[in-house]
């Protein structure tokens, strides 16, 4: 089972652990980011191209059931406007065994950095930034090709 979901509406954690817990009997790993404050960013606005960034993530989603044997995979990533401490995206993963469940984790989260197209804009006070890519995305997303 695969589910990507890219989408302004709040993340809720516990219906898509409760999805995934139905699907084995091993281990479920999750991560979940969080919009930071970092030098006081007031709103995090985060944009996408439709269609291109699902179809990204089902690819990241897909690669990750296969190379680790996984009974589900989920993506979900928030757009639009963001405050800090609101939940952005949620990766969770299901496997026999916690190892994949984990390095699958880990990877989707990784990639997803880099592979998904995604805009993000930071306002503090009266400036908004857009925010370039981040070496250190960069790098933890090579560690997996």
């Amino acid at each position: 089972m695969i589910r990507v979901v890219v989408s302004e509406t709040p993340i809720d954690v516990a219906a898509e652990i409760v999805a995934l817990d139905g699907l084995c009997g091993g281990a479920v790993a999750t991560f979940t980011g969080l919009v930071r404050s970092d030098g006081g960013v007031g709103e995090l606005l985060l944009e996408h191209y439709p269609g291109a960034t699902e179809a990204a993530l089902e690819r990241l989603a897909a690669a990750a059931v296969e190379r680790w044997t996984l009974a589900g995979a989920v993506v979900i990533h928030r757009v639009g406007a963001m405050k800090p401490g609101e939940r952005i995206v949620f990766v969770a993963t299901c496997a026999a065994h916690r190892a994949p469940a984990l390095e699958a984790c880990s990877f989707l989260i990784d990639r997803l950095k880099t592979d998904a197209p995604f805009w993000k804009r930071e306002t503090r006070g009266p400036d908004a930034t857009w925010v370039g890519e981040r070496e250190s995305d960069q790098d933890a997303a090579a560690k997996w090709h």
